[in-house]
């Protein structure tokens, strides 16, 4: 039992994201433009004799049950008609995507486990059954089978790809704090409630061209007004990628990250000009679906 097989899952922005009101199940319906980035953890997969390990050095990482690798692994072991805990396989995590920053981290590392252990294990499920077993881990997880450029309706996990933009210079900024999806929402909710946010396009959009035929996209993002109001630094962290120069920006997902939109050849400049002690600014671009779908082995 030698085979080790070595996947590197691409993070996520949106590059909009309008969600609708609250429904009685407790999700927002959400209407979202899903773009891969080049930014990527790094899944060592190996196949060896015993129970289920995973391992990993990131502070703050769980390498138990409570990891979305693990809970995938257990899902596809039992999807696939084995009994106990799943076995023979040990997974290595290094994580290059920022945690709790809208970037899809760790539903990145759940699509590549359903891939490399559908492998490792033999197991030989059509991508259509992952697809749905993906659906079952979270809402963000089927894009990471899809990669490149999605639409994204229903709670985010109802896709339909569409034509990859075309390659644009990121630079991502991580604050020193984390955004919980829930306290996004929650936040969201409350504004509106309270008057503060209407029931859909309250996030400010900012135009951007990215090769459409029927001309530029809207950025924008419902939920950087009620959490930038909790954290001023995510308008700080816009402001400063718009002063670099940036063709556009904003928050992705439910934060705490911020992207700019350069060209690759900006971007090298501006990233000297945006470092703070207190940000973790990273270099990054766009992936065709190709390019995204390669690095999990697909």
């Amino acid at each position: 039992m030698s085979r080790i097989l070595v996947l590197r899952p691409s993070a996520k922005i949106n590059l909009t994201l309008r969600v609708g009101p609250r429904l009685p199940d407790g999700y927002h319906e959400v209407r979202t433009l899903l773009q891969s980035v080049a930014l990527a953890d790094s899944l060592t997969l190996a196949a060896r004799r015993g129970p289920f390990a995973l391992a990993t050095r990131t502070p703050g990482v769980p390498a138990d049950r409570d990891n979305l690798v693990w809970k995938a692994a257990e899902l596809l072991w039992r999807s696939a008609g084995r009994t106990g805990e799943p076995r023979d396989a040990h997974v290595k995590l290094e994580k290059g995507i920022p945690s709790a920053a809208g970037l899809g981290g760790g539903s990145a590392d759940a699509a590549a486990a359903l891939v490399g252990l559908n492998t490792l294990w033999d197991l030989r499920r059509p991508r259509r059954e992952l697809l749905k077993l993906a659906s079952m881990l979270g809402s963000d997880v089927p894009f990471f089978l899809q990669g490149g450029t999605a639409f994204g309706v229903g709670r985010g996990d109802e896709l339909y790809p569409v034509d990859d933009i075309h390659r644009l210079g990121l630079i991502v900024i991580k604050p020193s704090f984390g955004v919980s999806a829930a306290d996004a929402y929650r936040w969201l909710d409350e504004d509106r409630a309270a008057g503060e946010a209407s029931e859909s396009g309250a996030g400010v959009r900012r135009d951007l061209e990215v090769g459409w035929p029927n001309g530029p996209i809207a950025l924008g993002n419902d939920l950087e007004e009620p959490v930038s109001r909790r954290h001023p630094a995510i308008r700080e962290m816009v402001a400063a990628c718009l002063r670099e120069g940036a063709a556009a920006a904003a928050m992705t997902g439910s934060g705490s990250a911020v992207f700019g939109v350069f060209s690759e050849a900006s971007a090298k400049r501006a990233i000297r000009r945006l470092q703070r002690p207190d940000w973790l600014v990273q270099l990054t671009r766009t992936l065709s679906r190709q390019e995204s779908r390669r690095r999990l082995g697909l």
